[in-house]
């Protein structure tokens, strides 16, 4: 009796099961397609037939020797097909086009781009890898990357990628897939393939899996040698060959073979795959029933080159059922090679038929009957589009993995209670990340040759961000942890609180012997900018965790392992199209920041837009003065004069009052003692805050400091020398009265009312309830602010007195007084009343930058939510938020600025009535759309070198670019 061997046995039932495929190379129009292949194929004489199953390798930057030869194969050999390898894309337009000019037949063009054209050339878009794809758990995400990377092949004339890998990656230790690989487990690597085979197919580009039958698990790598997959049939069947048995009834067009011993299916000894006709016919075509192209991977690979001749190894190739020989070694022996064995018979018409018209199918499918050169117009920015970093950007989101996350560090909250430092360790660069990171927190790197030094430095924080930055070169870059690394990570989380983010694949934290100390650990997957900004972003919240890892990383860290959590409500940083805005038409504002600097409207500019949470646009214009050479950075402050209005009294007040201290109801006269008896006992908070009062506008409390005559400060209000009598800081060495403040608050209570009720804008509230909520608190009202909200909130770069706390590099200066304290104002409030009070108002005082800003209005749109924390009730918003006066023909809310009942006023008039917001003496604006989710901030200096003159007002720039803002916006 013979026996049947179990590999035959198992592919007899695999028969049954997966004998329903059809022809994934058939058109709509089939008869058409068939009648043009027939044609094609009767017009060529046998060696041309033969010269359709080779495929070449073409370098765009390749030498005219080269270019010879491909020519030469191109018109004696009637090769069938190129395939691109490095270079540059509008090279390989133009020699693709010149190829196809001098094809008889036209030429199937086919490139590796596995994460987009990137792989093989420059100028082109590079998405993440196949493994940050794997930790995505949207497979819509990965069925629109698939259908980007077609739609840029399809730009550049290319008819076939040679992807996805399929390859199942169980071998932490593969020297060539690892990071081309979805992944270990065989469901998720199967889903992702499919997602990205129907994307890219949609997108006429046709697909090939490889590697077929599975080079997931070897420790070898095939260009080298002839690595060994030993496994039973089982579990090749059930694992290796899973992917493809789904992909070919799904129409996959294409497979590439692998160069692969594999004793389970092929019983010849050290037998490459790519060569195999129990491998190629028995289980791709006849068990699988794979009715698609067949490419062999490139046979000038040392995995089967060495196996035989040139030429023999073609003809063995061609004989176990592959249609496509790729990448001979000697296509013109190659074709000598066939051609004898078909005049021998060992080759019939019908086997070379099947596979000559198989390619012409694929070339009718793919255009070529009516083939169109490539055009180079645009070509660049074709391949490179803003809807390419959108998706780029959501890829990323969802695949940043937190793995562990002890006492629910992240997203880190409470961080009034954090020190933290950044530590970066790998051998590549991390400055994304930490430039990140300091736009959510006071964040200081950490740098030093010495551990000892690091360790004794870290004392001083009480948590370490530690990133590993592994090289994003290419994908099979290593991904070990330096020796060096390893001690110094260890010791670090030994004596820390420790925040670990590896960008690189998630093998990487096998080399951990112990992670026992450490708090939480994050797998980026890659050290690109948009990796490292996106992990930044999920440390504080400003993103959700969505990640699972797609591999298993040690025995702690297992596959499809992945701690979730939700943002927690602050800003993060995108781009345009990710919010429904146009970055092509939100650029325009450029040009008008841009005039106004060159116009000397303002010395400098900080401008940033943000929309559905997302910081969009972040830009800096100009410099600190017109004649200095400070450039301004994002992370340098401004004066924003009267913005303090509504950055801190208003978040104060409001608690006060959702904390029933006061109502908008309240009057002076109860709630100050000081004012009962005085002609605005009567004046309520709401009426004061809306400039509804009859309040004067201002009053100059500087001028009576001064010499009538010689209209400079007088020797008994001010001194040189800071004392117990002279403490009020103004300016450098220029100290008031210590009991002036008081003064100032008799003189206000003391003044006059205007004659008539109606709407005037002043400072006079703030003053006043400066003084009620620090008595109230008994705190002062820089304190208060601080850690009540912008500690809480991440607002390191908001201070009252900033010369105090910065260097004057990172000031920006208002103006050079001439009349108050003659001397350049930098580091000190511009507002004389303010800085009459320590440099501590109400109504002026605060520095801050445009992204610090940005966040306190972005609360302000979220009622009162930011950071994980909610501050006040979305009713309390509301009732400050609210216009009650707007029949009295004022427009203003409690506190807020509103648009204009007219023509004339605050905004673009393009804006919703529920918008808000203020603007300021130096040339700030901060407003804020919940309609339109949008914030807009605005910092200027425009009061440098002297604050007479504004034409930034007048010429309404910053209306001008709130306009084009909202002109941006598409949905």
């Amino acid at each position: 009796m013979r026996l049947v061997p179990l590999s035959l046995l198992f592919g007899l039932i695999t028969m049954v099961g997966y004998g329903q495929n059809s022809d994934p190379l058939l058109t709509r129009d089939a008869e058409a397609q068939q009648k043009w292949v027939d044609s094609m194929y009767n017009n060529l004489d046998i060696n041309e037939k033969i010269g359709q199953l080779f495929m070449v390798m073409v370098f765009s930057n390749q030498d005219d020797k080269t270019k010879a030869e491909i020519v030469d194969q191109i018109k004696n050999d009637k090769i069938g097909g190129i395939i691109f390898s490095k270079g540059g894309p509008i090279r390989q337009a133009r020699l693709n086009n010149e190829f196809q000019s001098l094809a008889k037949t036209p030429l199937l063009v086919a490139m590796d781009a596995e994460w987009g054209l990137n792989m093989r050339l420059d100028s082109t878009y590079a998405f993440p890898w196949n493994m940050t794809l794997g930790a995505v758990p949207d497979n819509k995400l990965i069925e629109r990357t698939g259908q980007y990377i077609g739609e840029h092949c399809k730009r550049l004339g290319v008819h076939f990628n040679f992807a996805p890998v399929v390859d199942i990656n169980t071998n932490p230790k593969n020297p060539i897939i690892g990071n081309r690989s979805f992944g270990e487990d065989r469901d998720n690597v199967t889903e992702k393939a499919r997602a990205f085979v129907k994307g890219m197919q949609s997108a006429d580009v046709l697909a090939t899996a490889k590697h077929f039958p599975g080079h997931g698990d070897t420790d070898q790598d095939s260009h080298e040698t002839l690595p060994t997959v030993n496994f039973d049939t089982n579990r090749i069947y059930s694992t290796e060959l899973h992917p493809y048995k789904r992909l070919f009834e799904e129409d996959l067009a294409s497979v590439m073979v692998a160069h692969l011993n594999v004793p389970s299916l092929e019983p010849r000894s050290d037998y490459p795959s790519s060569i195999s006709k129990a491998i190629v016919t028995n289980v791709l075509k006849e068990n699988l029933d794979f009715k698609g192209l067949i490419f062999t991977d490139a046979l000038n690979m040392k995995g089967v080159s060495e196996f035989s001749e040139s030429g023999d190894i073609d003809l063995a190739a061609f004989k176990a059922g592959n249609d496509m020989l790729l990448i001979s070694e000697d296509v013109s022996t190659g074709i000598q090679k066939i051609k004898t064995a078909y005049d021998l018979g060992e080759i019939s018409e019908d086997r070379l038929a099947h596979s000559v018209k198989k390619v012409l199918k694929a070339k009718y499918k793919v255009g070529l009957n009516n083939y169109k050169p490539v055009s180079t117009e645009n070509l660049v920015a074709d391949l490179n589009r803003i809807k390419d970093d959108a998706l780029h950007e959501d890829l990323m989101e969802q695949a940043i993995t937190v793995v562990k996350n002890e006492a629910d560090l992240l997203p880190l909250h409470r961080i009034e209670n954090m020190k933290i430092a950044y530590v970066q360790l790998g051998e590549e660069d991390g400055s994304d990340f930490f430039n990140m990171l300091r736009r959510y927190a006071d964040v200081h790197q950490i740098q030093t040759d010495r551990l000892d030094d690091l360790i004794s430095r870290l004392s001083n924080y009480n948590t370490v961000i530690v990133g590993l930055h592994k090289s994003n070169a290419n994908p099979w870059k290593s991904h070990t942890i330096a020796d060096r690394d390893l001690v110094w990570l260890y010791e670090i989380a030994r004596t820390n609180r420790i925040i670990l983010n590896i960008f690189t694949k998630p093998y990487a934290l096998d080399g951990l012997k112990s992670t026992t100390n450490f708090e939480s650990i994050m797998v980026s997957y890659q050290n690109s900018r948009i990796a490292q900004e996106k992990a930044a972003q999920v440390i504080f919240g400003a993103l959700p965790s969505k990640g699972s890892l797609p591999v298993s990383a040690g025995e702690e860290f297992k596959v499809g392992h992945g701690i979730q959590f939700p943002a927690a409500g602050r800003l993060g940083y995108s781009i345009p199209e990710r919010v429904g805005m146009n970055a092509e038409k939100l650029a325009k504002i450029d040009s008008v920041a841009q005039h106004a600097v060159d116009s000397q409207m303002t010395p400098g500019i900080q401008m940033l837009v943000a929309r559905k949470g997302k910081v969009i646009y972040s830009k800096n214009f100009g410099k600190h003065t017109y004649k200095g050479n400070t450039q301004v950075e994002w992370d340098h402050i401004y004066d924003v004069a009267s913005l303090t209005k509504i950055m801190v009294t208003m978040p104060l007040l409001m608690e006060l009052v959702e904390n029933r201290a006061v109502s908008l109801d309240s009057k002076l006269g109860s709630i100050m003692p000081e004012y009962k008896d005085t002609n605005k006992k009567d004046i309520t908070i709401k009426q004061m805050l809306s400039h509804y009062a009859k309040l004067k506008p201002w009053i100059p409390f500087y001028v009576e400091t001064l010499d009538s005559i010689s209209k400079k400060p007088m020797d008994k209000y001010y001194s040189e020398k800071r004392s117990k009598a002279f403490n009020i800081e103004v300016a450098k060495n220029m100290y008031l009265r210590s009991d002036y403040p008081d003064s100032i608050q008799e003189i206000i209570k003391e003044s006059d009312l205007l004659s008539r009720l109606r709407y005037r804008y002043s400072d006079l509230p703030y003053y006043i309830l400066k003084k009620y909520i620090e008595g109230f608190y008994d705190k002062s009202l820089d304190q208060l602010i601080q850690q009540r909200f912008y500690d809480q909130m991440g607002m390191s770069f908001t201070t009252y007195n900033p010369h105090k706390k910065y260097s004057n590099s990172m000031i920006v200066p208002t103006e050079n007084d001439d009349y108050f304290r003659f001397r350049e104002i930098r580091g000190y409030v511009h507002d004389m009343g303010a800085a009459m009070q320590n440099g501590v108002g109400g109504h002026a005082g605060i520095f801050s930058n445009a992204n610090d800003v940005a966040k306190i209005m972005q609360m302000f749109l979220q009622k009162g939510y930011y950071g994980g924390r909610r501050y006040f009730m979305t009713q309390t918003m509301d009732k400050f938020n609210r216009c009650y006066y707007c029949h009295n023909d004022n427009r203003r809310g409690v506190g807020f600025d509103k648009p204009q009942l007219g023509e004339e006023g605050p905004t673009c008039g393009c804006i919703s009535m529920t918008s808000f917001g203020h603007s300021g003496f130096t040339g700030t604006y901060a407003w804020a759309d919940p309609e339109e989710e949008v914030v807009y901030i605005f910092l200027a200096n425009r009061t440098y070198p002297v604050a007479g003159r504004n034409r930034l007002l007048r010429e309404n720039i910053r209306t001008e670019i709130q306009r084009l803002i909202y002109e941006a916006i598409e949905e």
